[in-house]
Parts: structure tokens; C-alpha cells; sequence
């Protein structure tokens, strides 16, 4: 259930006699995609984006409080062709996206519109030519480890903010000429591709990307197969791995000042030894 909004607080045209609202989702992706939907009978053009008419979406019931628990909701809707297609929903591009949910005056657009919600997308689940949608409060992120636990090998991410190693030498544009299950031959060999990351930059699976667990020469296995069959040859970029261990980033990356790991650290195995084990 939504908290009331105070009469002091809310906006003029929410306090008239008669309102006019319209529920409003803005929705960005992890691609860059962002769309919105209305509940209005009507396309809506707000803050210079097209709101398009989908009647069929709904949020459910929205439960707000002042505690720091994580507050979650639901929405439903139709999947459209041409704003979420059931391959995408299929593919994953609409996983971890950022949802905005609020109200607005259709008759005046310009009015400034009230915020009932935000967060990011959760689990997905298809329901025939439906969908449902768990939205995730921006609180569920305090439930994370406040700091890093040890490990031997790197936490960070090769050419993240922790690493600093710059990935435009590492990058490399290719053709996948052949695809059978979680193998995809490329047009020339790559070197260092083990843990590396394969992004289809054309075709079925554009902006789809998937983790390669091992190399050899010219032949890459994914960590899982391509979600649509592509028609080979088809473009991809692919970025180099690195093994998160201390002497592949001293030798080859020359990088050890930046290693997020403790090669050294005794583990818990040192308790079980013997002595002069």
C-alpha cells in the first residue's frame, strides 16, 4: 500500500477535486536502452522521453516505511514488439535494469510529477504473453559486505577502477565464423582470451556478452551458448582475461601495486598441518 502523500506536501493539481493521473515507468537498461510506459490510453511526452501508451501495466501493491528494510513490489505487463519484446526478456538485456514508477497529471505534462518508487529490476518471470517483474529498493545494496573479505587472488576486475590496467590494448574486433553449442570459431586467433569476455556487436545477440572460460588458437568456449542462433560471420569485440593471480599481474601487466588480493596470507588450511608437514 502506498503512504498517503501530505495535502501540505503534495503538489497543486494532486489536492484538486478531480485528478487526473497516469502511472508513469521510466526503465534504463544496462545497455544504455531506456523507454517508458504509461498507463494512459495515450503516448505522453515528459522530460524529453515518449512515454508510450501500455494500459496493460500495472504496479501491485507498494508497501513504503521508514525503517532501513528492504521494501519490494511487483509489476506487470504485456510484452510489446516494440518496447519489451519477450526475446529480449528471454536474452536478459531487461535484467538488473533501473525502474523509476510515478505519477503524473496527463493533462499537463509540464506539471513537475511525484516519485512513488525506485529501484532495479529483480527476477523476470514470463507468463505467457505477460510478464511479471520483481522491483528491487535501492536499500537491498546495504545488505552487501561492508568490506572485502581476503582472498589470494585479485577482487578486482580487469580494468576497473581497482585495477587502473587499460583495456584499448586488450580489446580486439573479430568475425565468428562458426558456432556449435558453447563453441564459436573466430576469423584469427586472440591471444590471452581465458577469462576474457566475448560482447556480440551484431545480429541476434547484440549487446549480449558472455565470460570465455577457455582458448584454444582460434576457438573459444563461453561460459554458456549464444541465445540466438547467429548467422555467421558475424562481428564481435573481445576483451582479454587475466587469471587474478599476484604473478600475472607483476609480469604481464606489470601491474602488482594494484593487486587486490593477499597471495601471501596463511589460509585456514595452515591449522590443520602437521609439524614439519
Amino acid at each position: 500500500m502506498v503512504t498517503p502523500i501530505g495535502l501540505a506536501a503534495a503538489p497543486g493539481w494532486l489536492r484538486e477535486e478531480l485528478v487526473t493521473l497516469a502511472w508513469c515507468w521510466r526503465l534504463s537498461r544496462r545497455d544504455g536502452v531506456t523507454i517508458g510506459l504509461t498507463s494512459h490510453d495515450r503516448d505522453l511526452f515528459l522530460d524529453g522521453l515518449v512515454y508510450r501508451a501500455a494500459p496493460g501495466m500495472k504496479p501491485s501493491a507498494i508497501e513504503t516505511r521508514d525503517s532501513l528494510d528492504a521494501a519490494t513490489m511487483e509489476i506487470e505487463g504485456a510484452i510489446a514488439s516494440d518496447a519489451i519484446a519477450a526475446r529480449d526478456l528471454d536474452a536478459g538485456r531487461w535484467d538488473g535494469a533501473k525502474l523509476e514508477l510515478f505519477l503524473t497529471d496527463w493533462t499537463a505534462p509540464g506539471a513537475a510529477p511525484v516519485t512513488v518508487a525506485r529501484g532495479f529490476l529483480g527476477t523476470i518471470t514470463r507468463r505467457g504473453a505477460g510478464f511479471s517483474a520483481e522491483l528491487r529498493g535501492v536499500t537491498q545494496l546495504l545488505d552487501g559486505p561492508v568490506c572485502p573479505a581476503t582472498s589470494p587472488s585479485c577482487r578486482a576486475m580487469l580494468g576497473d577502477a581497482a585495477c587502473r590496467v587499460d583495456l584499448a590494448p586488450l580489446t580486439h574486433m573479430r568475425r565468428v565464423i562458426a558456432v556449435a553449442g558453447r563453441v564459436v570459431t573466430l576469423d584469427a586467433a586472440t591471444p590471452h582470451m581465458a577469462s576474457g569476455e566475448l560482447l556480440w556487436v551484431e545480429g541476434g545477440n547484440c549487446g549480449l556478452a558472455s565470460p570465455v572460460i577457455a582458448a584454444e588458437g582460434a576457438q573459444l568456449h563461453l561460459a554458456e551458448a549464444p541465445v540466438f542462433a547467429p548467422d555467421a560471420p558475424v562481428r564481435v569485440r573481445l576483451t582479454e582475461g587475466c587469471d587474478k593471480q599476484l604473478g600475472t599481474c607483476r609480469d604481464r601487466f606489470a601491474n602488482a601495486v594494484n593487486f587486490r588480493g593477499e597471495a601471501h596470507l596463511p589460509g585456514n588450511d595452515l591449522l590443520t598441518r602437521y609439524p614439519g608437514g
